[in-house]
């Protein structure tokens, strides 16, 4: 039996008992027990998409951040095709040692790294392009405005926040991962923002078709 995500019903379960006991640390300890349920073990198909597709006129110099990087699939995808200097971060050290032996294996390119971040606590850097993938599902609904108000501090003006939602499902008040609709993005990105895509993709792990939209916002 499978849930509406293409999991075992109990590997969520257990993720939620480890968030909901352990806090913070609940994710790093989820990688040492590996239930990690989101780790689709390739780069995400919607945005290779969007890279090839060129629909967006992204970034090919500069920097890029991926908070929520996990084992760094995208990460990695990210500064091989648009050649940015890419920084993937996680509050897991179990995370961000697994991103870094994945990029060994795969001989991932010398211009992407690997640290320990709290996302909501970085201050100096900014950055032309941020990609968000489930970190915003992951994070409690009541973050979501400070999560905005991070984004607004760290894309420059005339960078990208690229943001794939999934899992779009029925209401549910439990999580991770947090319900999520499309608008719920715009309901805390203020006027600083410009959306320049929201497209459903063509291209989708089987366990996503139906369930995620790409949306791409410019900072103006």
């Amino acid at each position: 039996m499978t849930s509406d995500l293409g999991v075992d019903p109990g590997v969520l379960q257990s993720l939620r008992e480890l968030i909901d006991t352990q806090k913070e640390r609940g994710w790093d300890e989820a990688w040492k027990v590996q239930v990690t349920p989101w780790d689709a073990g390739t780069v995400q198909p919607a945005l290779k998409e969007l890279v090839e597709s060129k629909a967006v006129d992204l970034p090919t110099s500069g920097r890029a951040l991926v908070p929520g990087c996990g084992r760094g699939y995208d990460a990695i995808y990210i500064a091989a095709s648009l050649g940015l200097e890419t920084i993937g971060t996680d509050i897991s050290p179990t995370a961000i040692k697994a991103a870094q032996e994945y990029k060994d294996t795969v001989g991932g390119p010398d211009n992407v790294w690997f640290e320990v971040s709290d996302f909501f606590a970085m201050d100096e850097a900014t950055f032309d392009l941020v990609y968000d993938y489930t970190f915003f599902v992951a994070i409690p609904p009541s973050m979501r405005p400070a999560w905005a108000k991070q984004m607004s501090k760290l894309v420059k003006p005339g960078g990208f926040l690229i943001t794939l939602v999934f899992p779009i499902l029925p209401y549910t008040d439990v999580g991770p991962p947090f319900y999520v609709r499309p608008e719920h993005y715009e309901e805390v990105l203020d006027s600083g923002w410009e959306k320049v895509l929201d497209k459903v993709p063509e291209n989708t792990l089987e366990s996503h078709v139906g369930k995620e939209r790409m949306l791409v916002w410019k900072r103006l």
